[in-house]
């Protein structure tokens, strides 16, 4: 069976997808490709564990996270159609080029603290039209709903990445003998319903009484008013949690909760809700705060936090019901 690559697949693409779309969609593939071959090596590379250590030669290691950050923020500032950059891992944006069309915004490597036990990370991209010749910082303020694309890279047993421009979610696996990313999955789709959730149980006690409530009915299994059994996932990794929502239904939640009542949430909106959002809700999925539409935040600063429970319509509609 012949699958499409990457690049033919985005020259058959309409809706948001221009060339120059396309050009920007390739770079952070073929980037996702380098920062692949790094994890692969993990502690052969010396690249494993914290970024103060020295290794044997007394040089200071880079942490995978900084060193995906470096190979993305290289690749993409010189790129012609990129006006600037920003990163989950630096305060202030990168500029790039004098009227480049598109902003892009990433998480270089989610769920890093699962790398030093060899488990899944990812990498989170999102896409946004740039506002003037040349990027000022206020530029990003846009909210989710203006993203022209959104995707990530899973680093699992197989390399995938899972792409929007706004016409559905398809799949690509990462052929290590091509080295190319291939079409294995078009029109994905989430389920209304569920019976697996992911949340962090360790924080139970600084829920807000809605989301204790979803969650100690969702507990009660069939003895309870949700008459039916549930199962608990939990990958620590953003990326996992959601690829497993787009593959089988599920929802995730990261609530608001009260241990921290000056920091709305754990997630950042411009990073991670805000692509993961997008992906959710062209696969069928919805997206929310508990209170409002994840994609139709006003951002106000490019670190913001929110809230988010994402996924099956129907358990994401119980929570946000529930909220009100």
């Amino acid at each position: 069976m012949a699958y499409l690559t990457l690049s033919q697949f985005l020259e058959q693409q309409t809706g948001n997808l221009t060339p120059e779309l396309a050009k920007v969609i390739d770079t952070i593939a073929n980037t996702c490709k380098t920062i692949d071959q790094a994890l692969q090596k993990g502690a052969l590379a010396g690249v494993l564990g914290s970024a103060e250590h020295e290794n044997v030669q007394g040089e200071t290691q880079k942490k995978l996270d900084v060193i995906s950050n470096d190979y993305l923020i290289d690749a993409l500032k010189v790129h012609p159609h990129v006006g600037g950059l920003a990163s989950e891992e630096l305060d202030e944006f990168t500029p790039a080029q004098e009227n480049g069309e598109y902003l892009v915004l990433f998480d270089p490597l989610d769920g890093s603290s699962n790398i030093d036990i060899n488990m899944c990370v990812g990498t989170i991209f999102s896409i946004l039209p740039a506002k003037n010749a040349v990027t000022q910082s206020a530029d990003f303020m846009q909210a989710g709903v203006h993203q022209v694309a959104a995707g990530y890279v899973l680093y699992g047993p197989s390399t995938m990445m899972a792409l929007t421009v706004g016409a559905g979610v398809v799949f690509f696996t990462f052929d290590p003998e091509s080295q190319q990313f291939l079409l294995t999955t078009e029109n994905i789709q989430v389920a209304a319903d569920t019976k697996e959730y992911a949340i962090n149980a360790s924080n139970q006690r600084h829920w807000e009484e809605p989301v204790k409530r979803y969650i100690d009915e969702l507990l009660a299994g069939k003895t309870g008013p949700r008459e039916k059994d549930f199962n608990m996932r939990w990958v620590a990794c953003m990326v996992g949690d959601i690829h497993r929502i787009l593959c089988r239904s599920g929802i995730f939640m990261y609530p608001y909760d009260l241990k921290d009542p000056k920091k709305a949430g754990r997630l950042r909106l411009m990073y991670e809700a805000n692509p993961m959002s997008m992906l959710m809700e062209q696969a069928g999925g919805a997206s929310t705060t508990g209170r409002v539409r994840i994609l139709e935040i006003e951002p106000t600063e490019l670190h913001q936090r929110v809230p988010v429970i994402i996924g099956s319509k129907n358990e994401v509609d119980l929570v946000t019901q529930y909220h009100h």
